[in-house]
């Protein structure tokens, strides 16, 4: 991944956000510069509440978006974000091979219905390629970055509250091998994990902490390396089939790293020619997709870090991955716009090209129960694949504003999308569409 943190701030930006639209919107219409009227009036345009599913069903946009105060309608506004918004790309011209070659599967699926957006939670963004910084653990709870902090939000108590901030002084109160006892300092989280009762956050210095949510204080901090490219660009915990609980770490650095979750120590580490910027882990633990700076992913032996297949066809870097709970298909996310679906029985061609609306699939995730795929884009896009018609119908999510990360609560029962945005930001929340739906209301 790119290892310019200052220029990543300057891309997101070049992008713009709502709060830039609704002031250029104002100057236009006062021909200038605001005075203390325009401002006031800019003061209403930005001033957003929380919305719920029976406000949205009698027509309030789901982000609180003032439309009809505007001079121009949504559907302009989002033709306008589908025509200038730049897909970054390591390998130029990727996105636009796939274009030509590539058709984008019909809509229409409804799997999930809007519940709920939350303005209280303000998710952050540290990396513009790394958005896997939501985590839902139970269909009511949330963790989410939100600038130096680990927020963990309760959608049933309406609760925010800080688990972990980073800004200070951060060290371990247990002693384990390993682990640096003098802590870290204003610690930047470039991507994070967390799973039943463990969270793991990898920092842009090679940093990982760990921290067992039912106790105080922090278990284990170390830095994997001092190497000058040492960005921790993915973190995912999985059970062991034999008890116990891993962690594995991709960074920068061209490496993986697995550790135990009971004494954090370091079981392997396995080295690549290439950064490595997201892998998964197979449900019987056998194999491991590994995708990072280079076009083809691989599939690795879990235990001894060979590889065992390349998997050819994207045209850039990949930064997503995921695994179909029936353990033989998994699919990769790429920045030439597309995901890719793949059976390890026969790779040679993908079991479907599923491409994005603006840019890449930087995160994917598969339902427990494996009836969907759910494919995250940098921003504005969320889309819901169902497995069982071959990847072929989708539920589109549409909204504006950067994507800090999505997650599914292990039942399946809720989808959260966390929002990056100056005026804008928040967690959206969507509940699986059952026929009992119009129960909501009493939720």
């Amino acid at each position: 991944m790119s290892y310019q943190q200052g220029y990543q701030f300057d891309y997101m930006a070049d992008e713009g956000d709502m709060s830039d639209f609704v002031e250029d919107v104002e100057e236009e219409n006062q021909g200038g510069d605001m005075g203390l009227d325009e401002y006031d009036m800019f003061e209403q345009l930005t001033k957003v509440s929380d919305t719920s599913s029976a406000q949205a069903r009698k027509g309030k946009d789901i982000q609180g978006i003032p439309w009809d105060r505007l001079n121009i309608t949504r559907e302009k506004y989002r033709l306008t974000r589908l025509e200038q918004y730049k897909n970054y790309e390591n390998i130029p011209l990727s996105g636009e091979a796939v274009d030509k070659e590539c058709k984008q599967m019909q809509k229409g699926g409804n799997y999930y219905d809007f519940f709920h957006n939350t303005r209280l939670v303000k998710p952050t963004i540290l990396h513009f390629q790394l958005r896997n910084l939501v985590w839902a653990t139970s269909k009511h709870d949330v963790y989410l970055m939100s600038n130096f902090s680990v927020m963990h939000w309760s959608s049933l108590s309406g609760n925010l509250s800080e688990v972990l901030n980073f800004a200070g002084h951060v060290a371990p109160t247990e002693k384990h091998a390993g682990s640096l006892l003098e802590g870290f300092m204003q610690t930047q989280i470039s991507t994070l994990a967390v799973k039943d009762n463990f969270l793991v956050a990898g920092g842009f210095q090679g940093e990982l902490t760990c921290k067992s949510l039912d106790k105080q204080g922090v278990s284990f901090c170390t830095r994997t390396t001092h190497d000058d490219n040492a960005i921790t660009n993915a973190v995912e915990i999985y059970d062991r089939l034999g008890g116990g609980m891993h962690f594995m770490a991709s960074n920068n650095d061209c490496g993986i790293r697995e550790y135990d979750m009971e004494k954090f120590q370091l079981l392997n580490h396995f080295r690549f020619p290439w950064p490595v910027n997201h892998t998964s882990i197979s449900p019987d633990h056998r194999l491991v997709a590994v995708v990072g700076d280079h076009v083809d992913a691989l599939l690795m032996d879990s235990q001894n870090g060979k590889t065992i297949a390349k998997v050819v066809g994207h045209l850039d870097y990949s930064f997503a991955s995921a695994w179909h709970p029936d353990g033989r298909i998994f699919a990769t996310g790429n920045q030439d716009k597309t995901s890719r679906v793949w059976d390890i029985r026969n790779l040679s061609l993908p079991v479907a090209v599923l491409k994005n609306n603006l840019g890449a699939a930087r995160s994917i995730r598969f339902s427990s129960d494996g009836q969907f795929m759910v494919v995250a884009e940098p921003a504005d896009f969320v889309h819901i694949y169902s497995t069982k018609a071959d990847y072929e119908v989708r539920q589109e999510i549409d909204f504006f504003g950067e994507i800090s990360g999505v997650s599914m609560s292990p039942d399946d029962e809720s989808l959260y999308i966390g929002i990056w945005d100056r005026t804008y930001a928040s967690l959206l929340q969507y509940n699986r569409r059952h026929t009992y739906g119009y129960l909501d209301s009493y939720f």
